[in-house]
């Protein structure tokens, strides 16, 4: 018997399951997180970068998706060391992306 109030977990299947759901779903999550220059900051690495990135790639950014917004963007300014499980080239990508000299942040 179920308690009342569960969701069984999704398979693939259901889910769609391929790589390019997967984009579509983190794009959208990188767009909005709910701090603004993040926001800016990650939504526009994924439209340049999201499709390039392989499952590993995929995997990394994700994980970035999932830290705390002040954490990262510390991070990405340097203010504050970068945890070993998120110092990886994708992170890399992103402080490369920041670090450009104009950057075309979409507002």
């Amino acid at each position: 018997m179920r308690a009342r109030g569960y969701i069984p977990a999704m398979t693939d299947g259901e889910t769609g399951g391929s790589s390019e759901t997967r984009r579509k779903r983190l794009l959208f999550r990188a767009q909005r997180r709910g701090f603004k220059e993040v926001d800016l900051i990650f939504g526009a690495y994924a439209d340049a970068h999201l499709a390039g990135l392989d499952e590993t790639g995929l995997t990394q950014f994700e994980a970035l998706l999932a830290a705390p917004d002040q954490d990262v963007y510390a991070w990405l300014r340097g203010a504050a060391p970068v945890p070993s499980d998120h110092d990886n080239p994708v992170f890399a990508g992103l402080q490369g992306f920041c670090g450009r000299r104009d950057p075309d942040w979409k507002t």
